[in-house]
């Protein structure tokens, strides 16, 4: 999601898709959106296809790869939310500083 200054969303977009067990996250595809809508800050999403919403050491490490990016972007990055089919959440704000 692509929020303004004032926090509110103008956009949503799916910039990636992954594979069966792995994802290459790449920080351009993230941002594209964001930067095109001169969006201030994003919320970043993602879904596990097994019942286990706590992030793998993967999560963890592409949350602060795009974190950092954001930052040198002038992006801000206010959470990271996993999500699975039974609606269960977790978010990654903590990682999100």
């Amino acid at each position: 999601m692509c929020l303004n200054t004032k926090n509110r969303v103008v956009t949503v977009h799916r910039c990636h898709v992954c594979g069966l067990n792995a994802s290459l996250v790449v920080l351009r595809e993230v941002v594209k959106s964001a930067i095109l809508n001169n969006s201030a800050s994003i919320i970043l999403s993602h879904e596990h296809p097994t019942q286990e919403i706590s992030p793998s050491r993967e999560d963890v490490e592409v949350t602060k790869r795009l974190v950092e990016g954001g930052k040198i972007l002038g992006i801000e990055v206010l959470d990271h939310i996993i999500v699975n089919a039974n609606a269960d959440y977790y978010s990654m704000k903590g990682l999100v500083k």
